[in-house]
């Protein structure tokens, strides 16, 4: 096998010519652990979907606030989609070069590694019950007390403050922690864990991008910082390795794809980074999916942001250098649609909302800003709360419906200009995929509202794509970054249509209603 270094930017990957043993695989395989589902997918050579299963897991909200999953209901799951995929084109383990992961982040799990029993249900990234936390710990320091060595504010969003409530609040997991009892880890480490063996011998790790969403890494060194396990009273004991995002990490040992080696792990929104192919310092891409996500390649060096984003690590192939993203994250993108579904009952599926939608011309004065769990970026409030402004008796049922999809691409607009600013660069088109893309109505507005070019793929599944990539690079699947490169090819322009004033009308608008959500949820 013949390796050599090929410049991406600022960013340095190693390429390797596919071994022979190696092409008698047809397919790769990824697992896309979500919010709300988990499916696997697998791909040929020409990045082309050949199977795929899905399935959805319940949404646990026992508390106002409190967001949490059944960790092995997402385990069931993972199994039931693996086996259903292999089923429906007759494959075997065999016909799989590896598996990648790409997962929700920030989702806390902590199990008993003597048995594989979570302590408590995962709590989801959405989840804020650590809101009173975040105001001790930014008390002795501000809300950037740790942003120097990971990129992120304080904030209920990351998995420190999770870990350290559950540690804290469940009988008995301090004790068993102290005593090297439990593991810890965001659903990547859940997954290849028990994949690759659970309490008989499960590999227990996780990759760089996860582990910068802990907010217990170190972005410059890019392990755990003691200092920082110190402050949120957190043994290193729980902790997985922290490994590259493309790398061979052990052999499932589940049935369907027993022996099939686990060889990539992302987080969701590095995957679609990964899967759009941003692999030069400058390209964006945008995922709508039950959260909304900009990343922003900024190539080898960790720039830190000062509007209001996160700097975190978009993807390490193998040995090579880490590259580093500007992220800005919304929190509620699909899950408003979800909610205008399932809580109020104006829609019976997802997709309706676009029909709906259209029965009116205008969003008629209505503006719906989603603070469900708190603003994310740019504002950062944790005590911001929904609001839906400029109601009158002439508002229905369709002004809320395109005041529901407005809301995602406003939000997005907010992300895009902190972004520029932290950058310098300004955005010419803006790459865009998961579930919302398909909204037609949704992604017009977005490019009027951004007065910019937007750019849906042909493959549209990224994220499941991205890991597929990372898996497939570190097994020589494929040959480097050019080849996924020329996979991506554009299905769909939509080209800004709104005049200047116009524009600027509805957004002075938005950012009105925006500063009414704020400090409305009280001590």
């Amino acid at each position: 096998m013949v390796c050599f270094f090929l410049k991406a930017c600022a960013c340095s990957v190693v390429e390797c010519m596919p071994g022979e043993a190696d092409s008698m695989k047809s397919y790769i395989g990824a697992i896309d652990q979500g919010t709300t589902s988990t499916r696997f997918m697998v791909f040929d050579k020409a990045a082309r979907v050949v199977a795929v299963a899905q399935k959805e897991h319940e949404q646990i909200f026992p508390r106002p606030g409190w967001v949490e999953h059944d960790a092995l209901e997402i385990l069931r799951r993972t199994e039931e989609v693996i086996g259903e995929a292999l089923e429906q084109r007759g494959l075997r383990a065999s016909d799989l070069a590896a598996i990648g992961i790409t997962n929700q982040r920030e989702t806390t799990v902590v199990w008993d590694r003597r048995t594989g029993e979570p302590v408590t249900n995962a709590i989801v990234w959405q989840d804020t019950r650590v809101a009173e936390d975040v105001a001790h710990f930014a008390s002795a320091g501000g809300q950037n007390r740790f942003r120097a060595q990971t990129g992120l504010p304080l904030s209920t969003y990351f998995s420190s403050l999770k870990l350290r409530w559950i540690l804290k609040n469940v009988e008995g997991a301090k004790e068993k922690a102290a005593d090297g009892h439990l593991l810890f880890g965001n659903v990547d480490t859940f997954l290849v864990w028990n994949l690759t063996g659970g309490p008989k011998g499960g590999v227990h790790v996780t990759d760089v991008t996860n582990a910068s969403r802990t907010q217990l890494l170190n972005l410059e060194t890019l392990d755990w910082d003691e200092k920082l396990l110190s402050a949120f009273e957190i043994p290193r004991t729980m902790l997985p390795k922290v490994r590259s995002s493309s790398e061979v990490y052990g052999a499932a040992k589940l049935a369907a794809i027993e022996g099939v080696e686990i060889a990539g792990i992302l987080g969701d929104q590095q995957a679609a980074l990964v899967g759009q192919a941003c692999f030069r310092a400058g390209e964006v891409k945008n995922t709508y999916g039950t959260g909304c996500f900009l990343l922003m390649n900024i190539g080898e060096r960790a720039v830190p942001s000062n509007f209001g984003l996160l700097t975190t690590v978009a993807y390490k192939i193998g040995s090579a250098a880490a590259c580093y993203a500007l992220e800005g994250g919304v929190a509620i993108a699909g899950a408003l649609v979800q909610w205008l579904r399932d809580n109020l009952g104006m829609i019976e599926k997802s997709a309706d909302i676009e029909t709906l939608a259209r029965t009116v011309k205008d969003n008629g004065g209505v503006y719906f800003v989603p603070a469900f769990s708190g603003l994310y970026a740019p504002y950062w409030k944790e005590n911001a709360r929904g609001v839906i402004a400029g109601l009158t008796r002439y508002a229905n049922k369709g002004h809320m419906a395109r005041a529901v999809l407005e809301a995602t691409a406003f939000q997005t607009r907010e992300v895009v200009e902190a972004m520029e600013k932290d950058s310098q660069i300004a955005l010419t088109s803006l790459r865009v995929d998961g579930g919302m893309v398909a909204n037609d109505l949704l992604m017009q507005f977005q490019a009027d509202i951004l007065n910019r070019e937007v750019v849906r793929p042909v493959i549209q599944e990224t994220t499941a794509l991205g890991a597929a990539y990372a898996a497939g690079l570190a097994v020589n699947f494929f040959s480097g970054l050019e080849e996924l490169r020329r996979n991506w090819a554009v299905d769909q322009t939509w080209k800004p249509n709104f005049s200047e004033p116009e524009r600027e009308e509805l957004y002075r608008h938005w950012k009105k209603a925006v500063k009414r959500s704020f400090d409305w949820a009280e001590p």
